[in-house]
């Protein structure tokens, strides 16, 4: 009898430690599929975020590049017209020299400024910096004129700033062009999270074309 209870006893204990070892079993498991999901889970949120980082950057650095390029071809319209305007000076200043002799220091200033302005490397900031020394010579250069009668009443001298007077025209309109894509280019350059792709990927800041209002029309000649 004794030996039965045994057996029972320990056929009790081994089933009981059977069940324990399953229930252990299970809950390792259990433990080890969560940790699989949270893994998953984690995973896929970074490859989430990645993504939509990823569609940003490439969303941000499309929309700089177009913007960009509107500035630079705003940019060459501007310069075609200060390249226009610089081919006029010399027949100006040639039509002045016949007239007086005696202002080389303002002949001077206007040929280097028209160099610069006609160097095919300069930067735009340089070439605005030449422009705005042009229309300081170029103002002096008309003031001069003023005290020649004979000069402003020439045929030729006339046709020359009605050439020189609708190039300023197209020069004022293709900076407020340039201006206005330069803002456009700048606000969008400038917008968070636009600022942090922008320094990475290199867009750099463009300036506006900004012009001294006494500088900005040539001053009237009455003829």
């Amino acid at each position: 009898m004794s030996k039965l209870y045994d057996r029972g006893s320990a056929t009790d204990e081994r089933e009981q430690f059977r069940q324990e070892f399953a229930a252990q079993q299970s809950q390792l498991e259990y433990q080890h599929r969560s940790r699989s999901r949270w893994g998953i889970g984690i995973l896929a949120a970074v490859l989430l975020l990645l993504l939509i980082i990823g569609g940003g950057a490439c969303g941000t650095y499309n929309s700089l590049y177009g913007k960009r390029e509107v500035v630079k071809q705003r940019w060459s319209n501007v310069d075609v017209n200060l390249e226009r305007r610089a081919d006029l000076i010399p027949n100006l200043v040639n039509t002045v020299k016949g007239y007086t002799k005696h202002e080389e220091q303002v002949f001077g200033e206007i040929a280097q400024a028209r160099s610069r302005l006609m160097n095919p490397q300069a930067a735009p900031q340089d070439k605005i910096a030449a422009n705005a020394q042009m229309d300081t010579a170029l103002s002096r250069l008309l003031v001069i004129a003023e005290n020649y009668p004979d000069l402003k009443a020439s045929g030729q001298y006339k046709n020359l700033m009605t050439q020189l007077e609708g190039t300023e025209n197209r020069i004022g309109v293709a900076r407020q062009d340039y201006n206005q894509s330069v803002v456009d280019y700048n606000t969008s350059r400038g917008h968070f999270p636009g600022v942090i792709f922008a320094n990475m990927f290199g867009f750099q800041r463009e300036e506006e074309f900004r012009a001294e209002p006494s500088k900005r029309e040539v001053p009237p000649v009455n003829f």
